[in-house]
């Protein structure tokens, strides 16, 4: 079974991927990293005819360059500078970088592995790739495409009925069932509801004429442990600077949870309170999470209700109008919301990542606050990292 290229545009990505590489390009050119793939569900294999499909595919990804009209659109985007825009014009993914196998148990395993300002581009097209390979080649897509019909179509009828009132962002091209079906959800969503504020996804918001939404990932702050330089305990202290100096308060959706909130904290001072629009939850408990923050706001004279509490970690509707609920008179809220919109259909969807593992040969990883999320290769460093956390914010409580 031959599939149709399934990313057709290096546009088809998420925005947060140009703004840290924008950041990386201007400051930190000189650091390389190795991502890995991992699949989180149990039980799942690949044959080998997905595994052909699969590198097939980033094949043909690797063929792809840029268009004139998208990076004109890049250009538009008001914090994506114009130098930035001139080396994507000679920017490419690198076949070289990435390497496959397939375990005789039918464990797929990707690892990237080149320069960080070009390895990091790969994550969202891969798990793309790997999504939507799986998908088709494992089941009927018809059934799969029926139920995830029926399904958008209530949560349609939700927004429109009333039962919904929150805003939101499609954040679900890295799992979506297909790209045909990503490009269904966002145009309906945007064209018959109110409340879809924008799209992660590049090429659909300049498809569709919607905002383009994102800032960073967990990546960019793990990247400034592989800095020897750097003290790991104040990572967020760096890559919060380096953000502010790149951008000035125009692209200030904060990420508080690589490692931890709780020392983000410590680092979110007065000055990044009020140069930050907002901040971003993605582990831990969202309603604890956010009493945190809104304490933090007020601790420094700050109106929670001028600042955004953007809520993504494995939201489904319900879940966020409850939390939009909780939180709107008190500060402005908003959601991204990825899996539930772009892969809700009759069979479980993939959890499936690429997590930047080591930055210039040395391991990196991300604590979160949920221990499930955390990841690294190294336990030793893993440890290592959690006693630097530990012994910083029992100083700063002492203080």
């Amino acid at each position: 079974m031959k599939l149709d290229p399934i990313v057709i545009s290096l546009l088809d990505t998420d925005l947060y991927k140009f703004n840290m590489d924008q950041v990386i390009f201007h400051k930190h050119t000189d650091l390389s990293g190795e991502y890995y793939f991992r699949c989180r569900n149990e039980g799942v294999t690949f044959t080998r005819e997905m595994f052909d499909e699969i590198n097939d595919q980033i094949d043909y990804l690797c063929s792809l360059t840029f268009r004139k009209d998208e990076l004109e659109y890049l250009r538009s985007i008001r914090f994506i500078k114009s130098d930035y825009v001139e080396f994507l014009r000679l920017w490419r993914p690198i076949r070289d970088y990435v390497s496959t196998n397939l375990t005789e148990n039918g464990e797929l395993q990707i690892v990237v592995k080149g320069p960080l300002f070009s390895a990091m581009q790969f994550e969202i097209y891969l798990l793309e790739i790997v999504n939507e390979v799986y998908f088709r080649m494992k089941y009927d897509y018809s059934v799969l495409r029926a139920s995830a019909q029926e399904r958008l179509d209530a949560k349609i009828k939700g927004f429109q009925g009333g039962k919904y009132t929150f805003p939101f962002a499609e954040f679900g091209c890295r799992r979506r069932l297909s790209r045909e079906w990503g490009d269904e959800v966002v145009r309906r969503f945007a064209r018959e509801t109110s409340n879809c504020i924008g799209t992660s996804n590049v090429y659909l918001a300049m498809k569709y004429g919607l905002k383009p939404i994102g800032t960073y990932a967990h990546e960019f702050v793990q990247m400034y442990q592989g800095i020897d330089s750097i003290p790991l305990a104040y990572t967020n202290h760096y890559a919060l600077e380096d953000w502010y100096d790149e951008y000035r308060g125009d692209n200030g959706t904060a990420l508080t949870d690589t490692i931890t909130t709780d020392l983000f904290l410590l680092d979110f001072n007065r000055a990044m309170v009020n140069n930050f629009t907002g901040v971003r939850h993605d582990s831990g408990d969202p309603y604890e999470w956010g009493e945190k923050i809104i304490a933090h706001y007020e601790k420094y004279g700050v109106d929670p209700r001028t600042k955004m509490l953007l809520f993504s970690d494995s939201l489904d509707f319900d879940r966020a109008q409850a939390l939009y609920d909780r939180f709107h008179d008190r500060a402005r809220v908003s959601f991204g919301i990825g899996t539930f919109c772009s892969n809700d259909t009759c069979e479980d969807a993939l959890n499936i990542v690429i997590k930047l593992q080591t930055v210039n040969g040395c391991a990196v990883a991300k604590l979160s606050d949920s221990p499930g999320k955390s990841m690294c290769r190294d336990e030793e460093y893993l440890e290592y990292l959690k006693r630097s956390v530990r012994f910083r914010l029992g100083r700063s409580k002492k203080t």
